[in-house]
């Protein structure tokens, strides 16, 4: 089985995802050509690698990142670390510091006891499936044993927060003076340098969720449990809450009223803020297929084309770089504004949709209106034959059916796990009486043709 998932390594900390396998896959990159420029010509040159790392505060964290600057410095590559800091600032200062990769712990919105190995290459991107392919091969090879002055050296990255914040501030074209924002950090790696960056811009500042022991990231709050930043934002009478997962990579908010504001409606308001500037290129937003109805209607509304890929920010990252697009993301808060960032950043995000309610002058209610949002419902249908999903003739046939009779007022997506025996089936439709009725029934189709 590869090691590498959707998202780097990911498993449970002491469980499948050991100090052993951490300090093991941290060897790997020095061997392999691809997480930066090739570390045989670095070599040649007489430099050495330098890598960028960082993590979240959950606990496990301390004995991971340990491993793996071990590990790094094991095979010659100094180490810049970079503490408690969220994925996103890891991804910008790979290239602010021209480092030839990173390496970030963190398992995002999952529980305290997982946690998770995030390589990054050269300039803060992604690895390709390729790289990452080459760097599980050679870790089961042979590994750079350097001795004396060729050692890496591991070197506190002192000024790592302040650069990050420097680097969001200078996106920001708007001051946030007046605006009440509630941060919700999640427990998180944002705790720290969310609420320091949204007071620099000028916001007044209330903060929950923002003091990790280590063990209670996301544990009922951040971007997977709006409820408590909802009754903040009321309780205290604030213009808006932006809420963070664990990693901080997320943004989704919520209004004066307490509404949720989701990744479709925040891509909504940026996308025709953006064209509107000149900055959206080619008119494009790009979005996976599980974006709302509502999003698509709002886009094309304003003259603005979406561009579909499949559930996943990396699939989102995939296109935008491939068409060279300045936004996309998904509805779960993964928002990626190409300008500023090479992956989603709940920092960038919040400060840039509070930015707009002061260039405007608008609630974020007032401005999330651009968008309706179409009632959604989501159905796993478990223990079913995934394969056969888009092949079954009676499946298809009722999911024809049902996008008959909804017409120009909703949608029907099936979509088979990647991983597991489950089909997903999701449909959109103008009342959540119908949504819930065409789904069940859809639901049921699946459950008696493909059962296992």
């Amino acid at each position: 089985m590869p090691i590498f998932g959707t998202d780097g390594v990911r498993g449970l900390a002491n469980g499948p995802l050991t100090a052993e396998l951490a300090l093991t896959l941290a060897q790997a990159p020095a061997v392999v050509r691809g997480p930066g420029r090739s570390a045989e010509a670095r070599r040649a040159a007489g430099k050495r690698l330098t890598a960028v790392v960082a993590r979240d505060p959950r606990v496990s964290g301390e004995f991971l990142s340990a491993a793996v600057e071990a590990g790094l410095a094991s095979s010659g590559v100094d180490v810049l670390d970079a503490g408690v800091l969220p994925t996103p600032a890891t991804a910008y200062l790979i290239a602010d510091m021209d480092a030839d990769f990173g390496v970030m712990v963190s398992a995002s919105h999952n529980p305290a006891p997982d946690n998770g190995i995030k390589i990054f290459a050269r300039g803060g991107v992604k690895l390709p499936d390729i790289v990452e392919q080459r760097i599980e091969h050679a870790m089961a090879g042979p590994k750079l044993q350097p001795t004396g002055a060729a050692v890496g050296r591991i070197r506190r990255f002192a000024d790592a927060e302040d650069r990050y914040v420097v680097h969001l501030l200078a996106s920001l074209p708007y001051r946030l003076d007046g605006i009440h924002v509630v941060l919700d950090c999640a427990n998180g790696a944002a705790s720290g340098v969310s609420p320091e960056t949204f007071r620099d811009a000028g916001a007044r500042v209330t903060v929950i969720g923002a003091d990790p022991d280590g063990l209670n990231i996301n544990d009922g709050v951040g971007s997977t449990h709006l409820d408590k930043l909802a009754e903040a934002v009321i309780a205290h009478g604030a213009d808006v809450g932006i809420a963070h997962d664990g990693d901080a990579d997320r943004c989704l908010a919520v209004d004066a009223a307490g509404s949720i504001v989701d990744g479709d409606q925040i891509m909504a308001i940026l996308a025709v803020a953006m064209k509107e500037r000149g900055h959206l290129v080619d008119d494009t937003l790009v979005a996976t297929v599980m974006s709302n109805l509502g999003l698509h209607r709002a886009m094309a509304a304003h003259g603005i084309r979406v561009e579909q890929t499949a559930v996943g920010d990396r699939y989102v990252l995939e296109r935008m770089n491939e068409g060279g697009y300045s936004l996309g993301g998904e509805q779960s808060g993964h928002v990626i504004m190409s300008e500023f960032a090479t992956t989603g950043d709940g920092l960038l995000t919040g400060l840039h949709l509070v930015g707009e309610m002061a260039r405007q002058g608008k609630t974020l209610a007032e401005l999330a209106s651009i968008m309706t949002v179409y009632p959604q419902v989501l159905v796993n249908v478990k223990d079913v034959d995934r394969s056969r999903a888009n092949s079954d003739e009676a499946v298809s046939d009722a999911v024809a059916a049902v996008a008959a009779e909804l017409g120009d007022s909703g949608r029907v997506l099936l979509r088979p796990s990647g991983t597991e025996p489950l089909v997903r089936v999701m449909v959109e439709a103008a009342s959540a009486e119908d949504a819930r009725r065409h789904a069940d029934g859809l639901a049921a189709v699946v459950r008696e043709r493909l059962a296992l």
